[in-house]
C-alpha cells in the first residue's frame, strides 16, 4: 500500500511539472512574439495591441479590461509593463482607470448643455440615461469673500451648503457644491433636507423658477478625493463651472460649483 502510494505521489508530482513547463513555454512564446517587433517597447505593444481590441469592437465602451495579472499572463510579461501600457491608454483618453475596481473602456462623451434654464435630471435624460444623485453632505456655514460675491450676501452671513455626487445611470458625471443664501431663503435647509431635488427644494422655499445667469468654465486637475468620488485618473482634469442662477426678478437664489470629469462630459453653450 505504502509502494502504491509513492508510485502515485510521483505521478502527480511529474504531472504538475509537465503542466507547469507547459506554461512557462507557453509564456516565452507569448514574449517572444511580442519581443519579434523590433525597436518597439514592450508596453507600447500592449497598448497597441488592447487600442486594437477596443477600435475593433471587441471591448465595447464601458467593458471592463482583463485585470493586470490576465494581462500579464496573456503577454507573457510582469503586470509592471501592463500598467505602463494601461497608463498609455489612460492619457490618451480610450480606458479609465479606477483605483481598486480594475479599468474600463471609455464612454461617450456626454455633452452638458449651458442654457438658460439647465437641469440635470432633464441634462441626463436627454442622454437616455437615467439620473440619480447621492447628497456628501447639507450644512449651513459661515460666507467668505468668494461665497459672498457669488450669492450677493456680506462676507460673514450665513448660507446653506448642498454638497452632491450626480449619476448618469451607475457612472458619477458631476460633483457639485451648490450654495444657497440663508436669510433670503428661509427654511431651504429643511426643504434640501426633504428632497433631493434643487428645483422641488427651492420651490418650497417661494422660488417657482429659476434662471442660469452667468457660467464660467475653467480646468484643473481633481484632488484624490475628487478623483475617487468621480471615477477618474487623476492625470486627466475636471471642467470647474461657476454659475449662479436667479429668480424672476433677478434675485440671487443659488451660487454653485460643479465639477465634471473630462474623460466623460464636455460643456456646451447655447445662446
Amino acid at each position: 500500500m505504502s509502494r502504491q502510494l509513492d508510485v502515485f505521489r510521483l505521478t502527480v508530482k511529474l504531472n504538475l511539472h509537465g503542466l507547469a513547463g507547459a506554461m512557462d513555454e507557453l509564456l516565452m512564446t507569448a514574449e517572444a512574439a511580442m519581443r519579434r517587433e523590433g525597436g518597439v517597447a514592450l508596453w507600447r505593444q500592449i497598448a497597441n495591441s488592447l487600442h486594437a481590441e477596443i477600435s475593433g469592437g471587441g471591448l465595447g465602451p464601458g467593458d471592463r479590461l482583463p485585470t493586470e495579472a490576465a494581462l500579464a499572463q496573456r503577454y507573457g510579461v510582469n503586470r509592471h509593463t501592463v500598467r505602463r501600457g494601461l497608463e498609455e491608454l489612460s492619457r490618451a483618453g480610450l480606458i479609465r482607470i479606477e483605483q481598486g475596481r480594475g479599468s474600463f473602456v471609455t464612454e461617450d462623451l456626454i455633452d452638458y448643455t449651458v442654457a438658460p434654464r439647465t437641469r440635470f435630471s432633464e441634462w441626463i435624460r436627454r442622454h437616455n440615461k437615467e439620473p440619480s444623485g447621492r447628497v456628501l453632505q447639507l450644512r449651513e456655514m459661515v460666507a467668505d469673500a468668494t461665497l459672498a460675491v457669488g450669492l450677493n450676501i456680506r462676507v460673514g452671513g450665513r448660507a446653506v451648503l448642498m454638497e452632491r455626487l450626480g449619476f448618469a445611470d451607475d457612472r458619477p458625471v458631476s460633483l457639485a457644491r451648490h450654495y444657497f443664501p440663508a436669510a433670503r431663503l428661509r427654511g431651504i435647509r429643511a426643504a434640501l433636507a426633504d428632497t433631493d431635488s434643487i428645483t422641488a427644494g427651492l420651490a418650497r422655499v417661494g422660488v417657482a423658477d429659476y434662471f442660469r445667469r452667468v457660467t464660467r468654465v475653467s480646468a484643473r486637475m481633481p484632488s484624490a478625493e475628487e478623483a475617487v468620488l468621480l471615477r477618474m485618473p487623476r492625470i486627466r482634469p475636471v471642467l470647474v463651472c461657476e454659475n449662479v442662477n436667479v429668480d424672476g426678478s433677478g434675485m440671487v437664489v443659488e451660487f454653485a460649483v460643479g465639477l465634471y470629469p473630462t474623460p466623460r462630459v464636455q460643456v456646451v453653450f447655447e445662446p
